[in-house]
């Protein structure tokens, strides 16, 4: 019987070892420590720093399409605020209690802004605000002047036809606690690809 290399007796101590009950146990924690800790960054990832949605309804067409995958950033929650023309992801409770909804919106004043609507048209601060993103003008009616406290936000729907869209108009304006985080980019369908 001859002797076996070095090498050669240390792979064969490896695979005693791996073969053993406890070589077994081993390599089974090695793999739910890395699970767990997979699981945590994606966690973290997701509550802190971005996620994805799909949008649901008509309330921001044409920006935005039922049915669309949308990367959403949710890092402006952790050191910056939501700006006039941004289009955020809103978490609301409804006044019955119900289960809280998700909402895509424009954010078309902010603290201190005064909004106004008539004949159609959005005034923030007196000044008409050219609006792009619309196919229409507004008409679901006037909007007396409001101002916005501080520290909230005023939010629409970019879809102007009657009862398109339930907004600020009807619930008032947002805090930033509502705030999700703010659209970045159009994922699906692929032809629809974009950032906003």
């Amino acid at each position: 019987m001859g002797l076996l290399p070095a090498k050669g007796m240390k792979e064969q101590e490896e695979r005693k070892t791996a073969a053993s009950p406890e070589g077994a146990l081993r390599e089974i924690w090695v793999w739910m420590k890395l699970t767990a800790a997979g699981l945590l960054f994606v966690v973290l990832i997701h509550q802190y720093f971005f996620h994805f949605s799909t949008v649901r309804g008509i309330s921001m067409e044409p920006t935005l399409e039922d049915g669309e995958w949308l990367f959403i950033n949710k890092t402006i929650r952790l050191g910056g605020v939501p700006q006039r023309g941004d289009v955020i992801v809103i978490k609301r409770t409804g006044d019955d209690g119900q289960e809280p909804a998700f909402l895509v919106k424009r954010v078309v004043a902010v603290g201190g802004d005064e909004v106004h609507i008539r004949r159609g048209r959005l005034y923030v601060n007196g000044q008409a605000v050219p609006e792009p993103y619309t196919d229409t003008l507004i008409e679901d009616g006037g909007f007396e002047p409001y101002t916005v406290e501080e520290g909230q936000f005023f939010v629409m729907g970019d879809n102007r036809r009657q009862y398109a869209s339930h907004d600020s108009r009807s619930f008032g304006p947002v805090s930033l606690d509502e705030v999700v985080g703010r659209v970045e980019w159009i994922l699906w369908p692929l032809d629809k690809w974009r950032g906003l």
